[in-house]
């Protein structure tokens, strides 16, 4: 199996899919899974794949639920994975795309060699990393699955039940272009009022349950002109939905005051990408979990987490949805990486879960 599944992996890695550009990679995913599952696939109004696989030795007509998404952030295309030592790396330039290349693979395989599953619904979002917009525009009218998992998470050990609000800042500053060498009195910098507001801010764990972080700013066009433009966007997530509120609150008057404090402008835009949610411990899925990973030798562990999934959507939909892990270390970074015994434990997890429905069934 690992060498069928390592292969498997390897192949999706090097299909290009960064969020907006996943269409090459959904067809391959629905090509593959119509031939070697049997599985009825369609794409949905968003360009989403729905794929429907028949029951294998079960009776059961109820469907079982698993979401994944297909993009990956940037640097991810051209991307060359190399194996040294039974873990897979990029070759160094871009991210790996385990996140979550290797939980398709996993689920893949997981179902190409159990011996016995339930209906099984797989949605394979597109646009998770910037935004759930994927899931958020899922047509739920094709889906008959009331109970479910999205793998989309590190550790194996984890069960994931909450997650945060999340709210995207983008801040456009305008000042006042003018000669930097001739006249630079007359000009009035943006991006000096944006490091302003920068150098006020509060990043990174803001208590135990909000962050805020400074992901992009860009400004200026030419080295000998006072900037007149910069962009900056901010991220702000709270396990506490009020409290990512009054973080963004707070984030935008610091960037008007900051901004006003030089004689610029800032126009502040707050989008909430999605809203926190938590599902209770004692919920089918959740149990269903812990024993799938109890029973692969593992001691499961149910956390709440700032990091966002398409399990916000799907349980705010009706999918009652947790979260599990797939094994990839350094996600978001061009030191991703995914062991191989734990892509093969990932596989065995996941057909604890097909056992325990089978055996409910």
């Amino acid at each position: 199996m690992s060498e069928r599944l390592v292969n498997t992996f390897c192949a999706m890695v090097q299909i290009s899919s960064e969020s907006g550009n996943e269409r090459d990679f959904i067809y391959y995913l629905k090509d593959l899974f119509t031939k070697e599952l049997g599985a009825n696939c369609v794409l949905d109004d968003f360009g989403n794949l729905i794929a429907k696989i028949p029951a294998r030795n079960s009776s059961s007509v109820e469907p079982i639920f698993f979401g994944l998404h297909a993009d990956t952030v940037k640097p991810g295309e051209n991307i060359e994975p190399v194996i040294e030592n039974q873990i897979v790396y990029s070759k160094g330039e871009t991210i790996l795309g385990a996140d979550d290349k290797a939980g398709i693979a996993e689920l893949f395989e997981a179902i190409r060699s159990a011996d016995c599953y339930r209906p099984i619904e797989i949605v394979v979002s597109r646009e998770e990393e910037i935004g759930f917009k994927g899931s958020k525009n899922i047509d739920t009218s094709l889906l008959k699955s009331k109970m479910g998992f999205v793998i989309d998470t590190d550790n194996l050990t984890d069960i994931i039940v909450g997650g945060p609000s999340y709210m995207s800042i983008k801040v456009g500053i305008t000042g006042k272009a003018a000669h930097a060498g001739m006249e630079p009195e007359k000009g009035i910098s943006s991006i000096k009022a944006a490091s302003y507001a920068i150098s006020m801010l509060k990043e990174g764990w803001i208590d135990d349950e909000t962050t805020v972080n400074v992901g992009v700013i860009r400004g200026g066009e030419v080295l000998n002109a006072v900037p007149e433009k910069t962009e900056v966007k901010v991220e702000c997530r709270s396990q506490i939905h009020d409290k990512c509120l009054r973080r963004s609150d707070l984030i935008k008057q610091i960037f008007l005051n900051a901004a006003e404090s030089v004689g610029a402008k800032a126009d502040v835009t707050m989008e909430l990408l999605v809203r926190c949610y938590r599902i209770s411990e004692g919920t089918g899925s959740v149990r269903i979990a812990k024993k799938a990973i109890s029973s692969a030798g593992l001691d499961p562990e149910v956390k709440v987490i700032c990091g966002g999934t398409d399990a916000a959507s799907y349980n705010e939909k009706g999918i009652e949805t947790a979260v599990i892990g797939m094994g990839v270390q350094s996600e978001h970074t061009k030191d991703e990486k995914i062991p191989i015994p734990d892509m093969i434990k990932g596989v065995e997890i996941i057909q604890q879960i097909f056992k325990e429905f089978c055996e409910q069934g």
